[in-house]
């Protein structure tokens, strides 16, 4: 699950904003009059104007916070009343600025005030506006990461889910495989067993990952076909080629056991003279490719379910993106089930 913005990042973005937004209107109220009255009392003065509106600015967001999480966000005409006493207050501080540094001599008359009212209306409404349009921004992206959460769950939720359904699959193939071999062979029954045992620990065990990588899955196909050889002896005859160094390369758990379930599935066990599988894996075009394939032709849709490439293809593609496919086709007397895994799966 992707975390949530921690709140300290936040915090740390807004007095970074508040220090440069109110820094400005500092150095813009400084070059508005230093020219022409300089001197250390206008600095003071521009200074305290900035500090003034760095605590009242965060109190009113204080107000806006409380106030939302209440579940009652201010309406717009509570906004102006506001934001009419933060520039009247900020007005107060400025004069007793005016009236302690007397960068213009004594304060005198109140001709100024209108004007005063005016820029810090403007400059409190400036910043309530940028202040919900940060807000809003952060929340689009709160509820983006959000989405991307539930969606990130639903796919992982599917993935489990198809997983479940080959681990029953392949548990009921297989012992129907040592059912039938008690009556002949017990003690290849029992060898039988045995590997059986190590590829439900494996089927268990890969269940809690999106993928593993091809040698170790590799393994679980090479014991599977070992109880399979008990069971069909010289009628099953398999060929391995894997191009050295793909064996990280990964690959959804079982998903290449469920090709060779098929090819032995429909290859081995419907013809009384058996059938060769060749397994390869080599890389070619920025893609590493991976085909089972076995002697005979395609089976008619309508006598077979097709549940397992089905859902080999969904797990491929939960697994490692769109990019990922699985082509099933006939070739010269060979049925070829070819896994495209992009090199950046």
């Amino acid at each position: 699950m992707i975390p949530a913005p921690p709140a300290p990042r936040s915090i740390h973005w807004y007095w970074l904003c508040q220090l440069a937004g109110w820094g400005c209107v500092a150095l813009f109220l400084l070059s508005y009059v230093f020219f022409s009255h300089p001197g250390p009392a206008i600095v003071a003065v521009c200074a305290g104007a900035a500090c003034t509106g760095i605590a009242l600015s965060h109190q009113w967001r204080g107000v806006l916070l409380r106030r939302r999480a209440s579940g009652r966000p201010l309406a717009w005409p509570a906004h102006g009343g506001g934001i009419a006493a933060l520039a009247a207050l900020q007005t107060a501080a400025m004069w007793l600025f005016y009236l302690l540094f007397q960068p213009f001599g004594q304060p005198r008359g109140l001709a100024w005030l209108p004007n005063a009212l005016i820029f810090w209306t403007g400059t409190y409404l400036a910043w309530t506006i940028f202040y919900h349009a940060a807000q809003a921004v952060r929340r689009a992206r709160q509820a983006e990461a959000a989405a991307l959460r539930l969606a990130l769950a639903a796919k992982d939720a599917e993935l489990r889910a198809l997983q479940a359904q080959v681990n029953p699959h392949f548990f009921f193939n297989s012992l129907n495989s040592v059912r039938a071999l008690i009556y002949e062979d017990a003690d290849a029954a029992a060898r039988m067993i045995d590997q059986l045992a190590d590829l439900m620990r494996y089927a268990l065990q890969s269940g809690h990952a999106q993928t593993v990588p091809l040698a170790v899955e590799l393994a679980a196909v090479r014991a599977y076909l070992a109880i399979e050889q008990i069971r069909f002896e010289e009628r099953l005859r398999v060929v391995a080629d894997i191009e050295p160094g793909l064996e990280r390369v990964a690959v959804p758990p079982m998903v290449l056991q469920t090709l060779v379930e098929n090819a032995v599935k429909y290859g081995v066990e419907t013809s009384a003279a058996g059938s060769d599988i060749r397994i390869r894996a080599w890389r070619a075009a920025s893609a590493t490719h991976i085909e089972v394939a076995n002697t005979g032709a395609l089976v008619d849709a309508g006598t077979s379910t097709q549940v397992g490439m089905a859902n080999a293809r969904k797990r491929l593609t939960l697994a490692l993106g769109e990019q990922a496919a699985l082509e099933l086709r006939a070739d010269a007397g060979w049925v070829r089930a070819t896994l495209s895994l992009p090199e950046s799966a």
